[in-house]
């Protein structure tokens, strides 16, 4: 489970979100719990039914203009029953400054009021787009990523079954590596799975033979980028005369990274085999299929008719006695 402080948030993003620390700093050893935001206008009215306390707290103009027209004491109840409820932070938009007994109970409640300059729509949009990238769901694999024509083909099999050596054939025909050997990959939607490389290994290569070698540095920047859209699962696995193989490709298989479905395509290695051309022809196939043109089910559905064609021609020619 990722982990994100008050304090690390601020630290990385003050700059980007305008951010200022408006009461002590005890509050920013808290542990931001997730990447959701609530704006808590019903709970300073006092409804706290089904409150998301494990939540953000963002207030606006709105929430501020509450407290415009109550007493200290109310202002200190109000405060301390919604920091009663131990939420994470409260960031305050518009560069608004909360009553000081509103500061005042944050800190005996050890939580963080941050204010920032950005609108409450722009700091929400910001602040989601953030959180929902730190908070993603990721796991690291064992494979070579790489974008071939705009598809991101991830190539997996074996330990020495030859991902690195397809990569490095592919970049040096013009397509460009994303992470070799380890690929982190993130869900950001429900069926949308990016792959980038590590922060250690960055985009060296480990070749058999040769050694470790910077792909930046041999072929330029245009060999590389950092991160790509996962799109094709490529299983390589060593030819096997028993094993069956799709050959006509009708039947497509997938398979699911982090909940996401994504097609595989199993490909045999055996010597004189030609997998950098297939590996272009996996990824126009793929945007075929993307544009609505599958070939398997096009040549299916002509064999089909052309059988049809043929049969009802014999049937007729057997029934015709002139």
């Amino acid at each position: 489970m990722p982990s994100l402080t008050v304090g690390k948030l601020y630290e990385e993003r003050k700059a980007e979100f305008e951010l200022t620390l408006l009461n002590s700093e005890a509050g920013l050893k808290r542990d931001v719990l997730n990447a959701e935001l609530h704006r808590p206008g019903l709970a300073l009215a006092g409804f706290y039914e089904r409150f998301p306390r494990k939540r953000t707290q963002v207030m606006g103009e709105t929430e501020l203009a509450y407290f415009a027209d109550k007493d200290d004491a109310s202002i200190r109840a109000i405060s301390k029953r919604l920091f009663s409820e131990n939420v994470p932070l409260v960031i305050v938009a518009k560069g608004l400054a909360p009553h000081e007994s509103f500061l005042a109970e944050a800190d005996n409640a050890n939580i963080a009021v941050l204010s920032s300059r950005l609108t409450t729509a722009e700091l929400t949009n910001r602040l989601t787009t953030y959180l929902d990238m730190v908070f993603a769901p990721s796991i690291s694999v064992h494979g070579t990523l790489v974008d071939v024509y705009g598809v991101g083909l991830l190539y997996t099999g074996k330990s020495g079954v030859g991902k690195s050596e397809i990569a490095l054939d592919l970049v040096e025909r013009g397509h460009r590596l994303v992470a070799d050997d380890v690929v982190k990959i993130t869900r950001k939607t429900k069926d949308v799975v990016v792959g980038s490389g590590s922060d250690l290994l960055g985009h060296h290569m480990e070749v058999r033979g040769v050694g470790i070698i910077d792909i930046e540095a041999l072929f330029g920047i245009r060999a590389i980028r950092m991160q790509k859209r996962v799109e094709v699962e490529v299983r390589l696995t060593l030819w096997s005369e028993t094993a069956s193989y799709e050959r006509l490709g009708i039947d497509e298989r997938t398979t699911q990274i982090l909940g996401a479905t994504i097609p595989i395509v199993n490909v045999p290695i055996s010597p004189g085999k030609n997998i950098t051309v297939i590996s272009e022809v996996i990824a126009m196939n793929h945007m075929l299929k993307v544009y609505g043109e599958n070939s398997a089910d096009e040549f299916s559905r002509r064999l089909n008719e052309r059988l049809m064609r043929q049969r009802l021609t014999r049937e007729y020619l057997e029934a015709d006695y002139e």
